[in-house]
């Protein structure tokens, strides 16, 4: 992985848009980007989302959502849709035959069309895309169709109990047979992995620590207190990646219950890992992600996707933690703090710091987007037309290059 320059960006999911769609408000919002001085936007998974809108399970690890389309566009020739399915040949298949046979791929199409424009108008504003691969696919979802035997039929995944449920996470989706996978040489992984980078600059791998130990949990258990630790494959699939795409532009999603083993794979490979402000302070706080502690090579965050706003968080903050937070902002003096969080943010030594648009807005709870265990509720958030100002915008640049994060 090559070095990052020192830059920021701004995470907004595509339907948490204005329209939630493609078209238009994305290329407003690259325009707004472009303005605030920012090099990266950063997307959730672009597959197709499970009932509950989760796209952590989407239906394939390889198709996009029609639903992000922005309309039904030019016709597709027979000439795109032969060029597609010659070039997607390894998925396109298994995908048409759970989601509507032609149609499905012709939807394929267009979405590569549209998100293609996006990605060359971002290019030109000098905006880069980055993404999220989830590791594991939805249950019952095309790719446990049409690759059974990858599967296992034993567990399902989940995580242990944390500072997010006393119960764990059980999230249901199919594990993989790591040792059916290794016999035929981590061949859907690197497909997957060719597919991500034909879409993205840099792509976040969540759950990176799978990769060393991956929590199982017995089928039809109710929840995750039952698994079990599971040695993972290791480096393995990303080697097998690597020797067919060569250079693998990933950043290592290193957050939660991390071992050194999680560490070391993650240093030995020169990924990137996370950095989240929140969880440098309170109960169950590590010192890693405060600013004092943190790495270069690293992508830090005011907040994730699955945690609360900045402004939700601080305002939820019990007096003495408050009280230890504002001890690490007193060198700013913005009026409201999660503008004084985002500075502290952006002072990091890491490479690269990102901030969610709700932060940028000064959104509270009532924004977030994902409540990590709850089953219904998360992944609704949608801004509002016209709420990036252009005097966000400059307050943003400024922030920017007062912290040495402007792209040369």
């Amino acid at each position: 992985m090559a070095n990052l320059p020192r830059t920021s960006g701004v995470q907004l999911h595509l339907t948490s848009l204005p329209s939630g769609r493609l078209g238009d408000d994305a290329r407003r919002f690259v325009d707004w980007l472009h303005a605030a001085g920012q090099t990266w936007w950063q997307v959730l998974p672009l597959g197709p989302p499970d009932r509950a809108r989760s796209p952590y399970k989407a239906r394939s690890a390889f198709a996009a959502w029609p639903g992000l389309l922005a309309g039904p566009g030019a016709p597709v020739s027979v000439e795109e849709e032969a060029a597609f399915r010659a070039r997607e040949a390894y998925w396109i298949d298994g995908w048409a035959a759970v989601a509507g046979g032609r149609r499905a791929v012709r939807d394929q199409v267009r979405f590569e069309r549209e998100w293609g424009a996006l990605r060359a108008y971002a290019r030109q504003a000098g905006v880069r895309l980055l993404g999220d691969v989830p590791i594991y696919v939805a249950p019952g979802g095309a790719d446990e169709r049409t690759w059974p035997a990858f599967f296992r039929a034993d567990a399902r995944a989940g995580v242990p109990p944390d500072a997010y449920s006393d119960r764990g996470q059980l999230w249901g989706n199919p594990l993989y047979d790591w040792p059916r996978l290794r016999r035929d040489g981590y061949r859907w992984w690197v497909e997957r992995l060719r597919r991500t980078f034909a879409l993205f600059d840099l792509a976040r791998l969540d759950h990176f620590r799978g990769l060393v130990a991956y929590w199982a949990v017995p089928a039809g258990a109710r929840d995750a207190r039952g698994g079990r630790w599971v040695r993972g494959p290791g480096r393995a699939p990303l080697d097998a990646a690597r020797r067919e795409l060569g250079r693998l532009p990933l950043v290592a999603e290193d957050l939660g219950v991390i071992t050194p083993a999680v560490e070391r794979l993650r240093d030995a490979l020169a990924l990137p890992g996370m950095l989240v402000l929140q969880f440098g302070y309170g109960p169950g706080a590590a010192a890693v992600h405060r600013v004092e502690r943190h790495r270069r090579r690293a992508l830090t965050y005011t907040a994730t996707h699955d945690s609360d706003t900045a402004r939700g968080w601080y305002e939820s903050l019990a007096a003495p933690v408050r009280a230890e937070v504002d001890a690490a902002l007193a060198p700013f003096d913005d009026r409201e703090a999660w503008w004084r969080l985002i500075r502290l943010n952006a002072a990091s030594r890491a490479q690269v710091a990102m901030v969610q648009a709700q932060d940028v807005l000064g959104l509270g709870s009532e924004a977030r987007m994902n409540v990590p265990g709850r089953a219904t509720g998360s992944w609704r958030w949608r801004m509002a037309p016209g709420a990036l100002t252009p005097a966000l915008a400059r307050r943003l640049r400024a922030v920017t290059e007062d912290a040495g994060r402007l792209a040369p």
